[in-house]
């Protein structure tokens, strides 16, 4: 069973593990203990890929930190406590990489660094609830001897994204969505230009998490190409595979948000040596062909 099923690496699932449930918004309200828990016992799950969260922009999220905790929390609360409850043999739950401290000593981040301290302020309560999920994982595993874990990705892109809510675009989506509406050859976008990000494409991490479930792998692991570009370069890059000409022109250094948080992906090579990321020009050219 799938929950966030029909979202963004839900729909990337969908088409390469069609027999799976796929539990979307509209089935279950999973801040509902009730509701849960009548899901679970009509469902009676062997193995959960828990993508569901309440997720958003940066400006979403500093504007509504509360919510971004409660709801989360809730959300994975609900889904463990239930797969106990229930039996369920194999839990994988999806982090992000905004668990990371906000800043450390030495970079690419390895799993053990979760700890060293506080996510960046941008995202603090969502990357907290997010963390939040990995202790109790951790601690079911300890106290119960459950086999579950837990997915690090960085950054998602997919066509599946909501080209709709400007607030829940992820910044590549949002950025090739920009430059397709653009009116006036100036491409206008928030910042400076000079965070690095990772980014994966969500079809990526859907292919990952069937080979985790194919495999049996119970390991808790970072998800994550070995590039990391900066806004300005990903603009460019963009601007190039889209065949545009525009000026861009940054507004707001304020909204910059966290320098780095590239994540070490030697784990998950270790385990699956022989995987392969989509590179990032051929990834936007395919988003945005879908999407034009």
């Amino acid at each position: 069973m799938v929950t966030g099923g029909t979202g963004l690496v839900g729909r990337h699932l969908q088409e390469i593990l069609p027999k799976a449930t796929y539990i979307g918004s509209k089935d279950c309200d999973l801040t509902s203990w009730k509701e849960v828990e009548y899901m679970m016992f009509l469902n009676k799950p062997d193995h959960i890929i828990h993508l569901a969260a309440k997720v958003g922009g940066i400006q979403d999220n500093i504007a509504k930190p509360a919510e971004y905790f409660d709801d989360n929390v809730l959300i994975n609360m609900n889904i463990l406590k239930s797969s106990l409850q229930f039996g369920v043999k194999k839990f994988t739950g999806i982090l992000s990489t905004c668990i990371y401290p906000d800043v450390v000593e030495n970079y690419p981040m390895k799993e053990e660094d979760m700890f060293l301290g506080p996510p960046a302020q941008s995202n603090f309560s969502y990357g907290y609830a997010k963390r939040c999920m990995a202790v109790q994982i951790d601690a079911y595993n300890k106290q119960y001897g459950t086999k579950y874990n837990y997915l690090t990705p960085c950054n998602l892109y997919s066509e599946y994204d909501d080209f709709n809510n400007e607030n829940k675009m992820h910044f590549i989506t949002a950025l090739l969505n920009k430059i397709r509406n653009c009116q006036d050859n100036s491409l206008y976008l928030l910042g400076t230009g000079k965070p690095l990000r990772q980014f994966i494409y969500a079809g990526d991490l859907a292919r990952v998490i069937k080979k985790v479930i194919e495999k049996g792998i119970t390991e808790s692991f970072n998800v994550a190409p070995d590039f990391n570009h900066s806004i300005d370069e990903m603009a460019r890059m963009a601007l190039k595979v889209t065949e545009k000409d525009y000026d861009i022109i940054y507004t707001k250094p304020e909204l910059d948000g966290q320098y780095r948080k590239d994540v070490s992906n030697k784990k998950l090579l270790e385990i699956f040596p022989n995987f392969k990321f989509t590179n990032l020009e051929e990834g936007l050219k395919q988003v945005y062909d879908k999407i034009s």
